[in-house]
């Protein structure tokens, strides 16, 4: 994966951004399938959120799905995905 800065250049440059902070499980990664689907093939989302199991939640999304996991970090209490649409 890349380093902190390539990382926090992706969460800037994406396409739209979901701050799903507070909510719990499995909202965070409801919210962010409803966000896919409102962007482009190959659109990048950014993700905020602070429930830690969704460290492992974004992972199995990806895992069945056309989606990708460009990018993951852990800052304090707050986890940032950057994901991109698939087809």
């Amino acid at each position: 994966m890349e380093n902190l800065d390539d990382i926090k250049q992706m969460e800037q440059a994406a396409d739209h951004v979901l701050d799903a902070r507070g909510l719990d499980c499995p909202m965070p990664l409801l919210k962010a399938r409803q966000a896919l689907a409102a962007l482009k093939e190959g659109q990048h989302l950014h993700v905020i959120c602070t429930d830690p199991g969704s460290w492992r939640d974004f992972e199995s999304f990806v895992a069945h799905t056309a989606h990708q996991l460009a990018a993951r970090r852990h800052d304090d209490d707050t986890w940032h995905y950057v994901l991109i649409k698939g087809c």
